[in-house]
């Protein structure tokens, strides 16, 4: 993997909105995720690559997530500072209503790097959607996190399992998941 200006960050929904875990399930892994992506975002920053921030905004009422909901805002961790793109979605994909790829392909953009919430929703659509649009795609697995489910026939999901079965489907396929420490290793 090289790293260069033709690489881009996408930080996914790393948004207050995810702080309540009882209201996504009860459970929840990789619980440094947020602080991962904080420490990818720092060296991305000092290395003044291009990145951009990705932020839900739902059209359900009853979401964290609407706009104007303390939900809707950035965490702390990763809040985007003046200059920084942030582009507003409203479904799983990032690249969905959104001009995203318009403007990764305007920068010339053939890499991205995706960090962000949750493993199974938005960065398994949007890390797929990469992978169909011909970007090289790593995922960092220890960056992003997933909640518990309940199945079809009210069987419960870890967090754990569900986050390791979203990796695997996307590895080899869609992207190269890696863990943060391999990957600060390529950007050092």
């Amino acid at each position: 993997m090289k790293i260069t200006n033709k690489t881009a960050l996408l930080l996914i929904d790393l948004q207050k909105g995810f702080e309540d875990i009882e209201h996504w399930g009860g459970g929840r892994n990789n619980p440094e995720a947020e602080e991962n992506a904080a420490e990818i975002l720092k060296v991305w920053r000092e290395k003044d690559l291009p990145l951009f921030h990705i932020k839900h905004c739902s059209t359900i009422p009853s979401s964290p997530f609407v706009e104007g909901n303390p939900g809707n805002d950035f965490l702390e961790l990763t809040r985007p500072i003046e200059g920084e793109p942030v582009i507003k979605k409203n479904v799983n994909s990032a690249f969905i209503g959104t001009d995203l790829k318009k403007l990764l392909d305007k920068k010339g953009i053939t890499q991205l790097v995706i960090v962000g919430l949750t493993t199974d929703h938005c960065i398994s659509t949007s890390t797929r959607m990469a992978g169909n649009f011909g970007y090289e795609t790593y995922l960092i697995s220890d960056a992003t996190a997933a909640f518990d489910k309940i199945g079809v026939n009210g069987e419960k999901f870890s967090a754990q399992l569900i986050h390791d079965t979203a990796l695997a489907s996307l590895h080899g396929e869609f992207a190269t998941v890696v863990d943060t420490d391999e990957f600060l290793n390529y950007l050092k």
